[in-house]
């Protein structure tokens, strides 16, 4: 079975990034720690919420990365001195990306009762008509 590529598409140019893009978030290792959600608050914006409850602002990094938004979190040890009889709430640090489209730009991050807001919006579409001329050859 041979594999489907937007070149299949002789009417697609230009798409390769697009490919590429999609490759790549195939590969982000999408595993559920923190969960998400990601909401759209109006036709131009969008809000990404993590659960990162036991982070502080401190442990927690937002970077943009070639195109993506990369969200980190690494907690402190601050067991020490301190006896666990069951350890049930993990203390481990995560990694999550976004792909972001051409246009999206990333707005404020905002901690709030263990959620972590970030909003982004995206630049609305100009509307682009251009005539080429044709010349004799």
């Amino acid at each position: 079975m041979s594999k489907l590529t937007l070149g299949s598409y002789p009417h697609m140019l230009g798409f390769e990034q697009l490919e590429r893009l999609l490759e790549r978030s195939a590969k982000s290792g999408n595993e559920g720690y923190p969960p998400y959600n990601i909401e759209q608050t109006s036709d131009y914006s969008y809000r990404i919420t993590l659960a990162v409850a036991g982070f502080a602002e401190e442990d927690l990094s937002i970077t943009i990365e070639d195109r993506q938004l990369v969200i980190r979190g690494r907690q402190s040890d601050d067991s020490e001195g301190r006896v666990f009889l069951h350890r049930g709430i993990a203390a481990r640090q995560f990694q999550r990306m976004f792909v972001l489209a051409d246009g999206v730009e990333v707005g404020e991050a905002v901690m709030e009762n263990g959620l972590l807001h970030v909003d982004l919006t995206r630049a609305r579409p100009e509307t682009v008509v251009q005539k080429i001329n044709i010349r004799k050859g």
